[in-house]
């Protein structure tokens, strides 16, 4: 390469030159595309085509079990055109495709990189001749034209696929041969690589599902699918043929990662995903520096909260590096450690005179590093790559927990992925805070705007991870509901062997959810509409069980028709109440609120532009049981007590302060929900383990200390500047620059603002107050 500014300005001129030459076959593949879309009644064209260039064979079927190919082919399609071209290896596949280009006029290509290739023994997208007779033919063309207009549905996708010759991987590759801009083929090649360097799941059943998962991978990568598809081929060749270059040895990663734990910096994306097929990540902490920073190696159907891992622990005040077998300190390992004579981090801490470690005790020593004099770089990879062979060999134990239909880790993701594709749009974070509340405790109460999709969200939960119907069940609450009879039924004062069950089923599905065979699945009573009655006239009996544990007495004695005189709160029983705010609705008492997590839903102008541009129905056939798998594992996380023990200094320091605000206006809370908030606190950790500290205390504020705010505008002022000043900067004059500003104000991405959710809120009550001479937490 020159040098000096002319050499760089050379440089570029080449690099633009070598970019020029890649991925020229895109063009030619949109131009055959058009001439095939021309040829529909005319296929015979398109096989003389083929065989002129020397493509071969052409030989179909007509009987069954016939030895000899015995007829020509005199039908194709267009899909099955491409897959003619790509059963050849790479130079004949490119002279074949210059060749079809110059037959027609099409441009013609340079290369052909990134293209899939056609298994040579199953070409054909459709059966023998004599197995052709449903329309197999017909029924690709008509799914290549809805392709060209971007019309295909579920039902099409499904028609096609079920095609004998036709598999998921088969079709996407089909796709990417006539759009390669709009498909990305779901491959050998790219599934690993989605997995792994993108760190999504790469696993669709639907067409809806399938453009889900492309719409998700655009907001991971910027690159054309056309060249991502080159570029998970490349990544597997490496893998294979050099084991991963870039990750044959871990030392320098490692070294990277001692010198950044020394700052403040958090940030971890530049760190690799993968290493000896091991999925890897690192934290410096949330929000703010951890004091044991940590890599973890994990396989499936591991996690870090949720069973055995190597890991690296830096613990920064003794300046010790130790290597670790490590253990989940969320949920116990269904599988351990296959190790004699293990040392536990807390007992290597106490026989070497340092004070107790703050975390990781009970994982186990492997290794241990004097960070100020590390031993070469070969010590290092070898001591990691000897872990890690140990912990690949569990995958062969038998006690390994294989990852099947029956039970998967609870994947957040997913349940996003499943709403966006059946016509429903939630932002990530208020998905995140509705199923960390219900797996914080499990009342939840849902408010807001009238239409924001409140019961639409709780629906959609419930339906996603039930197996059936029989474990959910939507109740509106009636405004003539004055005690628990509409809920629990009743004795018949006529006949005393009789109980009356509801209609609704809401004492059916308790009955079900505590049966014992049903324990690890869950069950959701949807209260819509909750506050049209007085709640503690009608739901006084929830809310005393729910806190004590006791039984709901339901009448004298025995099994009345089915129904037993005592009923245990069933702890995988989740309620959800949907509140409107209107002039036929009564408000929550502090009783209620103090027992829930409230969360509000409200709809700005960018939710309303984006829905605008594309309205449609909602499909729930696209949630149906998609996640009933993960019930199991989504009950266990709900009914977990153990938390590891992460740092809330801050988290606490801010609670006191909000305690003493709060308390001007008789709203100050207390043990219960100070509990309740570290509890939310770590289910939020659990479920995003990304998620900033801030973020964690501001979704706390708002849904566990503002919505028992309510009162006169002179009662309410002086707190709700004071609660302002503490969800921004100290420099910062919150009354000023939000309560009183009457221009348009920017909450997120704010870099005065700490808590964005909680101090909009505040700001919206402060204006209601001022224009009504009263405000509340709920909204109409």
């Amino acid at each position: 390469m020159v040098g000096g500014a002319l050499g760089f300005y050379l440089n570029e001129l080449v690099l633009i030159k070598m970019n020029e030459n890649n991925f020229t076959w895109v063009k030619t593949h949109n131009e055959i595309t058009k001439y095939l879309s021309t040829k529909e009644n005319n296929q015979s064209v398109l096989i003389e085509l083929l065989k002129s260039v020397g493509i071969t064979p052409f030989n179909d079927k007509a009987k069954i079990g016939s030895e000899s190919h015995d007829i020509e082919l005199n039908e194709i399609d267009p899909f099955t055109f491409y897959c003619y071209i790509y059963k050849y290896g790479e130079q004949r596949r490119l002279y074949f495709l210059q060749a079809i280009a110059k037959n027609i006029g099409a441009q013609i290509p340079n290369d052909e990189k990134g293209i899939p290739s056609a298994q040579a023994q199953k070409v054909w997208l459709f059966p023998y001749k004599y197995d052709r007779v449903n329309n197999e033919i017909s029924r690709l063309w008509g799914f290549f034209k809805k392709a060209l207009n971007d019309k295909i549905t579920d039902l099409d996708f499904s028609d096609v696929l079920k095609i004998s010759s036709i598999g998921k991987t088969k079709l996407t590759e089909a796709l990417f041969y006539i759009k390669p801009e709009k498909y990305l083929p779901i491959n050998g090649p790219t599934k690993p690589f989605i997995e792994l360097e993108l760190g999504l799941n790469p696993r669709f059943n639907t067409y809806s599902e399938y453009i889900t998962l492309l719409k998700a991978i655009k907001r991971k990568t910027n690159v054309p699918f056309y060249e991502l598809s080159y570029k998970a081929w490349e990544w597997n060749e490496d893998r294979k043929n050099n084991k991963m270059s870039n990750e044959s040895r871990y030392s320098e990663q490692l070294l990277s990662f001692l010198e950044q734990a020394k700052t403040d910096n958090l940030k971890t994306k530049h760190y690799q995903k993968a290493y000896k097929e091991t999925k890897v990540r690192v934290s410096f902490g949330q929000g703010n520096s951890a004091k044991i920073p940590w890599i973890s190696f994990l396989k499936e159907p591991f996690t870090t909260s949720d069973g055995i891992y190597p890991v690296y622990l830096f613990y920064k005040n003794i300046n010790k590096l130790i290597l670790a077998y490590g253990r989940s300190e969320t949920n116990k390992p269904i599988v351990e450690w296959n190790i004699n004579k293990a040392q536990s981090i807390s007992r290597y801490f106490e026989e070497n005179n340092f004070e107790k470690p703050e975390r990781y005790g009970d994982s186990y020593v492997f290794r241990v590093y004097d960070v100020s004099k590390l031993p070469n770089e070969k010590i290092l990879n070898d001591d990691l790559d000897e872990i890690i062979e140990k912990y690949s060999t569990l995958g062969s134990n038998e006690s390994t927990p294989e990852k099947n239909n029956n039970s998967m880790r609870f994947d957040l993701e997913s349940f996003e992925e499943n709403c966006k594709s059946s016509g429903l749009t939630y932002n990530s974070q208020l998905i995140t805070r509705y199923i960390a509340s219900l797996a914080t405790k499990p009342f939840v109460l849902l408010s807001g705007l009238s239409g924001s999709g409140k019961t639409k969200l709780a629906q959609a939960f419930a339906r996603w991870i039930a197996k059936d119907e029989s474990q959910y069940c939507i109740v509106p609450v009636g405004a003539d509901w004055t005690n628990r009879e509409p809920l629990l039924g009743y004795s018949n004062a006529l006949n005393d062997e009789q109980y009356i069950l509801p209609e609704n089923g809401a004492l059916k599905l308790l009955i079900e959810a505590n049966k014992e065979e049903n324990n690890n699945k869950p069950y959701f009573l949807l209260l819509d509409e909750m506050n049209l009655s007085h709640v503690e006239r009608y739901f006084a009996d929830f809310l005393s069980v729910m806190e004590s544990k006791d039984k709901l007495k339901l009448h004298s004695e025995g099994l009345k028709n089915g129904v037993p005189s005592h009923i245990s709160w069933p702890s995988n029983l989740f309620i959800i109440g949907t509140v409107n705010i209107d002039e036929t609705t009564y408000m929550f008492s502090p009783k209620v609120l103090d027992r829930a997590n409230v969360i509000e839903f409200r709809v700005n102008k960018t939710d309303i532009a984006e829905f605008l541009k594309e309205p449609k129905e909602i499909d729930f056939t696209n949630l149906d049981n998609k996640g009933a798998s993960m019930g199991e594992h989504f009950v266990s996380i709900t009914t977990n007590k153990a938390f590891p023990e992460i740092d809330t200094k801050i988290l606490n320091e801010k609670l006191v302060l909000f305690f003493e605000e709060l308390k001007k206006t008789g709203a100050e809370f207390g043990y219960r929900t100070a509990t309740e908030i570290h509890r939310l606190y770590n289910q939020l950790t659990t479920l995003d383990i990304d998620m900033q500290e801030t973020t964690k205390i501001d979704i706390a504020i708002m849904q566990k200390l503002l919505p028992k705010l309510h009162g006169s505008r002179r009662k309410l002022f002086p707190v709700l500047e004071t609660l302002a000043s503490l969800c921004v900067g100290k420099d910062v004059d919150a009354s000023k620059a939000f309560l009183n500003n009457t221009e348009t104000i920017v909450y997120n991405n704010n870099a005065d603002v700490l808590y964005p959710l909680s101090l909009e809120k505040i700001t919206r009550m402060y204006k209601g107050a001022i224009d009504n001479g009263f405000a509340s937490y709920a909204e109409a």
